[in-house]
């Protein structure tokens, strides 16, 4: 019973679900129709679901059937008036298409008109849209063109700003564009093209400017100069050196402005050329012969890509090494001053080019830098001068090369490089100059000395009397007076001497010019150096002249007198140096002048050869003595020998008139000693073993004519008996011996007013064994026997008696 309901309540479920299907299918549209019947053929009631429509369609079309009927006449008229439409309707037809054929007949040609502007309307839209796509491609292009031109031309500073443009304004536009793929591909490539180019162009400046380094510096030393000579003038006349140019204007400064369109900046030579200019015209400013583009260039661009600190080490380390090149001095640098000139005037157009860059950049080379390079060029330099200033023998050349150092250093301090150093090696080669000099000045006195006649200088005018006055300072009023001729007391190398000390002094004060040194420094600079003249190489030429073998005493005697006067002329020298520097000689500090010390020293060394000299004399002439010790005949006059002697004395001494009285005097004395000491070692030589009393008694004559020598004054000056002193001892021993006044010498022996005191008891002893055998010998006592044997007796007992006394005074 419950399946039956269950089924009854199944039906009702179905009924009702194919009615709510039947509803959706009258009123939904036909092309939704679709999924209400897809659900009825889903479910399993499709019969049913036939059956129920079936009914609802015969419903419907009852309904309809009734309708018809209904409303049948009001069809039929309708079908009536539609029959008559339909004819109408054909005619319509008919005219429509006769219509449509016309106007499809006329409108051909419009059709054609119409595509043809469709056309050109498409091809108007396309060329727009081309003409907007080219405006927005022509500046990419011309800028590409602009870039091209501008590499092409070398303008690469421009065409590193076009293509910054290029990449980050314009290809951007058009980004989307193949060419404009290809153009920012090759972007990159540009820029080291750019990079690659004007590192070349700088390397070509760097090249060029070290080619040209010489003249650089040779143009800012003469800027120099004329600066210096400017200054000079200014000092010298103010009021026309007022009008002149300042020393800022004289020093021109290079300012190059960087722009694309100057035609200077786009050189990349590094020199411009510049004519030669006369020595009277304008020199042009050092800086204004280079261009300095290539490097202004070179650093923006790297500065633009990023790349300035690679610049910047770049550019230090080659002009390191150009430094290094520049400061090489050459090897024969020091036979001429061009080799100086030269190697001065690279270092200074080094430094130069770094100052400009210095100052006209900012960063390529900073103060540090420079200081670091020029530290080192002053110590090379330094030490490349003082090795080659060494092989200078010159004293012009060591002049000169001071000089262009002096102006080396003042173009360099223009630029504000420190040259204290500089300056102080110059004190160092100013030694070495001394050094040159006085060899110089040994010759020049070597030849005024070996060329002089050494007689006094004879003058037969007042022309040639002025003349030599105004060589030497002198004055004698004695000798004023005298007529013409008459002759100075000294020899022409007194003047020479004097005019030449005089050259050396100026060349010593030469040197001194420019060293920014105090009139004191240059003072005593010029004493020392004229003391080492006086006192080494003047001294040194005067002692070789008086010590030459074949000079002559008077030589010797006009040396004295030349030594005396040059001594008298030393405080005009005193005078002289004075002036030309205006320190006064009592200033604190001041060094004196050593040369009354060198001519005396020199007076002295002569007077010391006259001595040797006359000594030497004397002793040739007694070297032709000849005397006969054994003879018993007695002699009545001078041994001939020493007659000439006492005339060659004569004739001497008569020569010292114009000496110092105490020269003159110490000469004769000298001479007197001399001759008595050689006669005493004549008589008592070894060689002599026996002699007579007729021997002695020629002896005594010799010695009294050697007396007379001494009476007769030769030397004025000497007391009455003075000069005869020199004789004594041999007076007193001949006296003795002659006299044979044995008892008096016995007795009184060791009196001081005994009659024989210059004999000493050893020398008579002496000379009293040669006397013992000689009586035998002699015939003028062969018949007095008696008297020769008492004799040898009283010699045999004066001779003990002297031995007595000589052991007495030993002990």
């Amino acid at each position: 019973m419950e399946r039956g309901k269950m089924a009854e309540a199944e039906s009702l479920e179905t009924a009702a679900e194919h009615e709510r299907i039947l509803r959706e299918i009258e009123s939904t549209d036909t092309a939704c129709i679709g999924p209400t019947l897809r659900s009825v053929y889903d479910g399993e009631e499709h019969g049913r679901f036939m059956e129920k429509l079936e009914t609802r369609i015969r419903n419907h079309d009852r309904e309809i059937e009734k309708m018809c009927n209904f409303h049948y006449q009001g069809f039929v008229d309708s079908i009536t008036e539609l029959l008559k439409v339909r004819g109408e309707a054909q005619k319509l037809k008919n005219q429509v298409t006769d219509t449509n054929r016309k106007l499809q007949h006329e409108g051909k040609e419009l059709v054609i008109a119409m595509e043809e502007l469709k056309q050109c309307r498409l091809q108007q839209r396309n060329i727009s849209a081309t003409v907007d796509k080219l405006m927005l491609c022509l500046p990419v292009l011309e800028m590409y063109s602009k870039l091209r031109d501008q590499m092409k031309t070398k303008r690469h500073y421009p065409a590193l700003k076009t293509l910054e443009h290029l990449e980050h304004t314009y290809l951007p536009q058009v980004s989307h564009y193949r060419f404009c793929k290809v153009m920012v591909d090759n972007i990159p490539k540009l820029r080291e093209e750019i990079k690659d180019v004007s590192m070349s162009d700088l390397k070509d400046f760097l090249e060029s400017i070290r080619k040209h380094s010489d003249k650089i510096g040779e143009t800012a030393m003469k800027q120099a100069q004329q600066q210096r000579n400017l200054d000079n003038i200014i000092l010298q006349q103010p009021r026309i050196g007022s009008k002149r140019k300042s020393k800022k204007d004289a020093y021109i400064i290079f300012d190059t402005e960087i722009e694309s369109t100057s035609p200077k900046s786009e050189q990349d030579s590094g020199i411009l050329d510049v004519e030669d200019e006369e020595d009277d015209e304008e020199v042009p400013g050092a800086q204004d012969l280079v261009d300095f583009s290539p490097v202004y260039r070179c650093l923006h661009i790297y500065s633009v890509l990023g790349a300035r600190e690679t610049f910047e080490n770049y550019y230090r380390k080659q002009r390191r090494k150009q430094a290094r090149l520049v400061l090489q001095p050459p090897s024969n640098m020091h036979e001429t001053l061009d080799g100086y000139r030269k190697y001065f005037n690279q270092i200074v157009g080094f430094f130069v080019v770094e100052d400009h860059i210095l100052h006209t950049t900012q960063g390529l080379v900073n103060r540090a830098y420079i200081d670091e390079l020029w530290e080192m060029a002053l110590s090379k330099t330094i030490a490349a001068l003082r090795t080659h200033s060494s092989y200078c023998s010159d004293p012009n050349l060591v002049l000169d090369l001071k000089n262009l150092i002096v102006l080396f250093a003042d173009t360099l301090q223009v630029y504000g490089f420190p040259v204290n150093q500089l300056f102080d090696m110059l004190l160092e080669i100013r030694d070495q100059y001394s050094e040159t000099l006085l060899k110089k000045w040994a010759g020049i006195f070597r030849n005024i000395l070996d060329s002089d006649n050494y007689s006094p200088i004879p003058v037969t005018s007042e022309e040639m009397y002025k003349k030599v006055v105004g060589q030497f300072p002198f004055q004698d009023i004695e000798l004023e007076k005298q007529p013409f001729p008459k002759k100075f007391p000294f020899s022409e190398f007194v003047p020479k001497v004097y005019n030449q000390i005089k050259e050396f002094i100026y060349a010593c004060l030469k040197f001194s010019e420019d060293l920014h040194l105090s009139s004191t420094e240059v003072d005593d600079m010029i004493r020392k150096s004229t003391n080492l003249l006086l006192t080494r190489t003047l001294s040194n030429s005067l002692q070789n002249v008086i010590k030459r073998k074949n000079i002559g005493l008077t030589e010797l005697v006009q040396i004295i007198i030349n030594t005396t006067h040059l001594e008298k002329s030393c405080k005009y020298l005193e005078e002289f140096i004075t002036n030309i520097t205006n320190v006064l000689p009592e200033t604190v500090h001041t060094t004196k002048l050593y040369g009354t010390t060198t001519f005396k020293d020199a007076r002295h060394a002569a007077e010391e050869e006259i001595y040797t000299n006359l000594n030497q004399k004397i002793d040739q002439f007694l070297q032709l003595a000849d005397y006969d010790w054994m003879t018993g005949d007695l002699g009545n006059k001078a041994s001939d020998y020493l007659v000439d002697l006492i005339a060659f004395l004569r004739s001497t001494f008569a020569v010292f008139t114009h000496l110092p009285g105490k020269v003159a005097q110490t000469a004769c004395m000298s001479a007197c000693k001399h001759l008595a000491t050689s006669l005493m070692q004549l008589l008592l030589e070894a060689e002599v073993r026996q002699l007579t009393l007729g021997a002695l008694q020629q002896f005594n004559l010799d010695v009294r004519e050697c007396e007379q020598f001494a009476r007769s004054g030769p030397v004025p000056g000497f007391q009455e008996d003075t000069l005869q002193l020199a004789f004594i001892d041999l007076r007193q021993l001949l006296d003795l011996f002659i006299q044979w006044d044995w008892s008096t010498y016995l007795a009184d022996y060791g009196q001081p007013n005994c009659k024989y005191l210059r004999v000493n008891p050893v020398t008579a002893l002496t000379l009293l064994e040669k006397m013992k055998d000689t009586s035998r010998k002699n015939n003028m006592f062969a018949q007095f026997r008696k008297n020769e044997r008492d004799k040898q007796k009283l010699i045999d007992t004066v001779a003990k008696q002297l031995r007595g006394l000589i052991s007495s005074h030993h002990s």
